[in-house]
């Protein structure tokens, strides 16, 4: 793909989730947080199911979508992206940064649309502030998109395995948020949202506005090829 049509397909994909997280941040503040539908009966479902061994690994797995983890996976996804030294430095940077400025976004939106979290009598790991979007969905689901787009970028001959891996890890982690009973599925959906239309935002500016050394390190055509 061209640069062009790579922005203009992030372009798209931003639009398109903004407006579907609005509407769904809209929702959700407009009935002062409360469950949407499906949202109790998922929750319900996930307290009525913990064998202890589950909840284990719904831990671990939540427990790496945040923190040091989605940064160090994120550079990572800098490192694979680069061709040269200098590409992979200036890519690590600017995937770090996306997580970076993703996340405080995030937070914003979180103070203003507010919502309480589920009842702590159903929780069974910790949780602090307020729920939409969810910060741990949010993080992974960046962090795996980054990866995604690195893999495509090299194009390397495991490339389906790997991408099923990554974007797996970025989906599970938004549902062990609540399984573990700390949000509502509608958090976890407007995390991804949120993560789909940020990524979008960085892919147009990376496509439209950045120099040629990083921007060529993400189209998967021409790394794939040269």
């Amino acid at each position: 793909m061209k640069r062009a049509d790579t922005a203009d397909l992030a372009g798209s994909t931003a639009l398109g989730a903004l407006a579907a997280f609005v509407l769904l941040a809209l929702t959700v503040r407009g009935r002062g947080g409360s469950p949407l539908f499906g949202d109790a009966d998922l929750l319900a479902w996930s307290v009525g199911h913990r064998p202890d061994a589950v909840v284990a690994v719904a831990r671990a797995v939540t427990f790496t979508g945040t923190g040091a983890v989605p940064y160090l996976l994120a550079a990572l996804a800098g490192l694979l992206a680069g061709r040269t030294p200098r590409r992979r430095v200036l890519c690590v940077a600017a995937a770090v940064a996306c997580l970076a400025a993703g996340q405080t976004l995030r937070y914003g939106v979180m103070t203003l649309v507010a919502r309480p979290r589920p009842a702590t009598r159903d929780w069974v790991t910790q949780a602090s502030g307020w729920s939409f979007p969810s910060g741990h969905t949010t993080t992974a689901a960046i962090t795996a998109g980054l990866l995604a787009l690195a893999i495509l970028a090299r194009a390397p001959r495991a490339r389906t395995a790997l991408l099923v891996t990554v974007l797996s890890w970025g989906i599970l982690v938004g549902l062990t948020r609540v399984y573990l009973g700390v949000h509502w599925f509608s958090d976890v959906l407007g995390g991804w949202l949120f993560a789909a239309c940020w990524l979008g935002v960085c892919l147009y500016a990376t496509a439209r506005f950045a120099p040629r050394t990083l921007s060529g390190a993400a189209d998967p055509v021409s790394s794939s090829t040269s």
